[in-house]
């Protein structure tokens, strides 16, 4: 069986590394100035890849893994088959588990890529860089958005997969190595997770479970055949090692073309296919460990989008993106701030003039209301003091016809009586 799988992966190997091994096309990879893109892997990679079977230049392809933060440089041997050659812990990647959908959603991509030479950036301002080919034809396909979405050094990233300076330097040699030799595009397979029978059965319930499944097809070829699968885009989703009949193209956004396999491919991956549903449906008792959080799909994308364009513009949002609840619900940070960049400052320069300028009216309102009331005040004061002189300079009888004349009764009833009694005796009468 295992001959026969070899095999396989010779034959496709042939079908996909026809076109792969043809020629440099798209630009020269010999005139990298930086001194730090022309460095040499280390001799024990180098031991390890003489070890293998492996030559300096023979064709490499890339794997990620999200969930395990893992980042593997795969290499074809003598025998045409790939070997594992180096693995590293990926520094940084934003988002959550999950494809890209738009610009701007931060999401790190998932899907098979493509790395031509001029792709790669020997001047990228993040060290060494190459970028992985996003959006791609399924992408397109599905109206997904984005752009210079990279695979690149100081361990920074708002939507790449961003490695240490040291890292990126030993990766981009093995695709640098690669194109020396004749390769003309290397593939980049990049996965929410290794897509196990456990890790399936943990994640399906997600949202973006039918898209995974669909990744998986390819994931099996290469784990079946360990060469790289061809890839193929029709009716808006990935098809893999498919050979149309009589040379039909594929469409993205049309029907998939009648297509075969090889036999023995075939035979393995339903082998393959029933140890699967075993492990998969004894998996299904089990959801340890938990599945770390994934986009809830197009809506919480543009969600995120319009957060960063607000951050873009250098307005205060919340410190991180929002993120979109199972039950519809938004949940965000409470602590707000800016980007620190020319555009967040020139906006916080703003913000302050115009917090500065509704101070000094607020400040001047409460001025002016303290004048009025002081004037009133004073109104108030300044009328008593009349009222108390006036009625010091009455004599006793007047103060008393006053009183009288205010309560409307008559002057010598008795109330007006006990009342001229105790004005004379106040006032000495």
């Amino acid at each position: 069986m295992l001959t026969r799988f070899a095999r396989a992966g010779l034959l496709i190997g042939a079908i996909g590394g026809a076109i792969a091994l043809a020629g440099c096309t798209d630009s020269s990879i010999g005139d990298f100035a930086p001194q730090h893109a022309n460095r040499q892997l280390p001799p024990k990679i180098q031991q390890a890849m003489k070890a293998k079977g492996m030559n300096k230049t023979a064709p490499v392809m890339a794997r990620v893994f999200k969930e395990e933060g893992k980042l593997e440089i795969w290499k074809q041997k003598t025998n045409g088959r790939y070997d594992l050659i180096a693995s590293y812990d990926i520094c940084k990647w934003s988002g959550k588990l999950g494809p890209k959908f738009t610009e701007g959603d931060r999401q790190a991509p998932e899907g098979f890529y493509t790395v031509r030479p001029s792709q790669m950036k020997p001047n990228s301002q993040y060290h060494l860089a190459f970028n992985i080919g996003y959006p791609n034809t399924y992408d397109r396909a599905n109206g997904r958005t984005g752009s210079n979405l990279m695979v690149h050094g100081a361990c920074s990233s708002a939507g790449c997969y961003s490695m240490t300076d040291q890292q990126i330097e030993e990766i981009y040699a093995f695709g640098r190595d690669a194109f020396q030799g004749g390769q003309t595009e290397f593939q980049v397979q990049a996965f929410p997770f290794r897509m196990t029978a456990a890790n399936m059965a943990r994640y399906r319930n997600d949202p973006n479970y039918e898209f995974w499944k669909m990744l998986k097809v390819g994931y099996d070829h290469f784990e079946l055949t360990k060469v790289p699968p061809k890839v193929d885009v029709c009716d808006r989703r990935y098809v893999f090692n498919q050979i149309p009949v009589d040379g039909q193209p594929f469409n993205p956004t049309g029907a998939c073309p009648a297509s075969s396999q090889p036999d023995s491919l075939k035979v393995a991956y339903t082998s393959y296919q029933s140890t699967y549903e075993a492990a998969f449906n004894s998996a299904l008792k089990s959801s340890t460990p938990a599945p770390k959080p994934t986009i809830a799909g197009l809506k919480e994308a543009h969600i995120v989008s319009e957060w960063t364009r607000k951050r873009a513009r250098g307005e205060r949002v919340p410190v991180e993106p929002p993120s979109l609840n199972a039950d519809g619900t938004i949940t965000q940070t409470e602590r707000m701030g800016r980007i620190d960049s020319a555009e967040g400052r020139r906006m916080a320069a703003i913000d302050a003039e115009q917090d500065a300028k509704k101070k000094a009216v607020e400040e001047k309102a409460r001025a002016v209301a303290a004048a009025k009331a002081a004037a009133e005040a004073q109104k108030v004061e300044t009328a008593a003091a009349a009222k108390a002189a006036e009625i010091a300079a009455q004599t006793p009888q007047q103060a008393l016809e006053i009183q009288a004349a205010q309560s409307g009764a008559p002057a010598d009833d008795g109330a007006a009586a006990k009342l001229k009694k105790r004005l004379l005796g106040m006032f000495g009468g």
